[in-house]
């Protein structure tokens, strides 16, 4: 893998890769620093990945490794900038109010699958689960959205 189709991959994913993150960490400083912290490391294991055809895959179980480590780190304390903002650009407010509080295993395989477009089969590689589970939690999380919406 060179250094050109490493630095381009990254860039065409940089989006999506940043949205994750955003899904874990709720803090854009934070998304940011993972950001950097993950093509470090994807840099450095470079070598590791066999099928160049994953790479999206691979940064983004790197990515969600990293977040979580972040996490650790800050569960320590809770500042003013961790708590999260209603996004102003989202096409529904209720309904970013409502993604927010759903909880994280049942958001992010949500997060991957419609906001990112990444299939069932790809989400358990990521996540490292089965298929059934990842269907059953983006089932579970409809379910939430739809009653919380449904209330509102």
């Amino acid at each position: 893998m060179d250094k050109d189709f490493f630095v381009r991959e990254i860039e065409v994913h940089s989006g999506m890769l940043y949205r994750v993150a955003y899904t874990i960490l709720r803090n854009d400083d934070a998304c940011k620093d993972a950001l950097q912290e993950m093509a470090l490391k994807a840099w450095e294991k470079r070598g590791a990945l066999r099928e160049p055809g994953f790479f999206r895959t691979w940064l983004t179980r790197i990515l969600i490794n990293t977040c979580y480590d972040t996490q650790r780190k800050r569960r320590r304390y809770v500042s003013i900038e961790d708590i999260p903002e209603p996004q102003a650009d989202a096409p529904d407010p209720s309904l970013a109010l409502a993604l927010q509080s759903l909880p994280e295993k049942l958001r992010l395989p949500l997060v991957l699958h419609y906001s990112e477009g990444l299939s069932y089969a790809e989400i358990a590689g990521v996540l490292r689960l089965p298929t059934a589970t990842v269907r059953g939690r983006i089932h579970r999380a409809k379910e939430r959205l739809r009653k919380e919406l449904d209330a509102q």
